[in-house]
Order: structure tokens, then sequence, then C-alpha cells
């Protein structure tokens, strides 16, 4: 309905025919869509014939959406955004979206969308488009509906696999996106990345999502857990929100204590875990492994000689 009413405001009067196949529906379909657009208000005239067509009544305009300076710089960081967040054919999506959007905004509102997107600049370069949209889309639709899916997958290894799973969110996280829900071939609550997902199915089945649920939070819990070479146990001499502020959340997981911050870590790195723990600013205690203590005294001495040269 929103295509129709975009047609008409744009090119004025068109015919039936014409309108329903630049929008690949038929003509039933194109006269309910009119019809429900004139219950709603919009005032839509209709002339039969060969030459006949519909047209918005004459002097009909929709008002102009009007928005606060917050929500027009949401609207503008959201449409800037969406450009590199991995989305497939997301570019001339967004410049669609944007071109119909300024058609009906107020001039003072346009510029200062106009101005944030000449000027501002996101860095997301690190993101990896789907083949489609599709996926997402699907899965975004059966999270919210709590309906199962049939989920062809291919792993990093390139193996093909099939089963049917119950998405209960989605994340973009590391310049991809997942989705994390029940696995029935696992039996347990996994993550996929969607550039992996070959084809999503609809199934009737319906499911309940757990309470409070946060496929960010699963995440980024999954990767930093992933059992590696070695298990690191770190005490933080800080509060939580020090702890996260100066170390990422995939870095580990994070528990407060009487005596600090807990941090939990699955590395096969210990020189690149040491590093991260010789920029922090204030102290810290190593539980495990003996190793991290080398590693640290180690990277200590490399930066030490590095101020003397």
């Amino acid at each position: 309905m929103l295509a129709v009413l975009e047609l008409l405001q744009t090119h004025g009067r068109m015919n039936g025919a014409e309108m329903a196949a630049r929008l690949e529906i038929d003509g039933r379909t194109l006269r309910r869509y009119v019809v429900t657009l004139e219950e709603m208000g919009i005032p839509i005239t209709t002339e039969r014939g060969r030459h006949g067509g519909y047209a918005l009544m004459a002097g009909f305009k929709l008002p102009p959406m009007m928005f606060t300076d917050d929500e027009a710089l949401a609207l503008a960081i959201g449409l800037l955004a969406a450009r590199g967040l991995g989305l497939a054919e997301a570019a001339p999506a967004v410049a669609s979206a944007q071109a119909k959007l300024e058609r009906i905004m107020p001039a003072n509102l346009k510029r200062r969308v106009g101005a944030i997107d000449e000027t501002v600049r996101l860095d997301l370069s690190q993101a990896t488009s789907p083949a489609s949209n599709a996926a997402l889309v699907t899965l975004s639709a059966a999270a919210q509906n709590r309906q199962r899916v049939h989920l062809h997958y291919r792993s990093a290894q390139g193996d093909d696999s099939q089963r049917d799973f119950d998405p209960y969110g989605l994340a973009y996280r590391g310049g991809r996106w997942y989705v994390a829900g029940m696995c029935h071939l696992r039996k347990d609550v996994r993550s996929f990345r969607l550039d992996r997902v070959g084809q999503v199915q609809l199934l009737a089945q319906q499911f309940e999502r757990p309470a409070a649920f946060d496929a960010l939070a699963h995440l980024s819990f999954s990767v930093a857990t992933i059992p590696r070479a070695f298990a690191i146990e770190v005490l933080l001499k800080t509060d939580l929100l020090s702890a996260r502020e100066h170390l990422f959340d995939a870095i580990g997981i994070f528990e407060q204590t009487e005596d600090g911050v807990l941090l939990r870590n699955q590395s096969d790195d210990l020189d690149w875990f040491a590093r991260q723990l010789a920029r922090l600013p204030f102290a810290f205690e190593i539980h495990q492994p003996p190793a991290l203590r080398d590693a640290v005294r180690l990277c200590a001495q490399r930066l030490l000689a590095l101020v003397k040269k």
C-alpha cells in the first residue's frame, strides 16, 4: 500500500496495468490496496476506461513528518550505519529510503539529515556481507513470531548440514551478523553466522523463547568460553565498570568479587593476552596459568628495551 501511495505521489496519475506491473501484483490486489488507502483517508480518484487510472485528489499532500532533533539524529545515523553493517545491497536500499523520506521532510529537517550524511563517517570496515538479506529478514521475523525454521548451514570447514532451529534473536558483532537459538540437531543453544546460512524455511511449529534472552550477550559468552590451549584467570584490581572500559567484552567473562573483578578467558596466544594486561592502568593478579606470568615479564622487558633505545 505504501508503494502504491509512493507511485501516486511521484507520478501524479497512473493506469492500473502500469502500477500493477511495477509492483508485480495483479489488478485485484491493486484495487484492494486502493480501497484500503481510501478507507485510511487518502483521497484517490479513479477513472475507468482505456485512458483511465488512479490519481491523488488535486491539492492533497501528506502532512510532513515531524521529528525532534534527537529523532532526526537517530534517523540520520541509522541510515548512515546501515550502509556498512554487512547488509547485502544496503547502499541502494538506504539511498532509496532516504530519497523517499526527504521528499516529505520539512526543509530544516532535510538540511540536518543531509549534514550528518555529508560530514559524519563511521568505521565499519570489518563488515562481512551475507550473500543476500533473505536470511536476516526471515530469521528476524521468525524470532519475533517465535516460529521454528529449517536451516541449511555451511561450516568454516565447508561442511553442509541441515537442522531445525528456534531463532531466539540476532546480533551484529565483529563485522558479522549472527543468529542465536536452540539447535535441535545438537540439542543445545548455538550461534550461527548469517553469511554461512544457505537457506531458511519457515516451519509450522512454535517455540517459547527464554525470558530476557540477550543474543549479543550469549554470543559474547560463547566466543569467550570456547575451549582453547590456555584457560586464563586474572583478578583485576578495579571495579566492573572500569574493567569493561579498558577491556572489550569479548575478551572473557567478568565477575565482580570483593577483591576486584575476576576475568576468565580461553586463549591460544599468551603473548597477545599479556599485551592486553600490560596496557591496563590498574594492578592485576594472575591466578592461572603460570606461563602467563612469564609472558607478562617478557612483554615488560620488551617495553623497557624500547624505552632505553
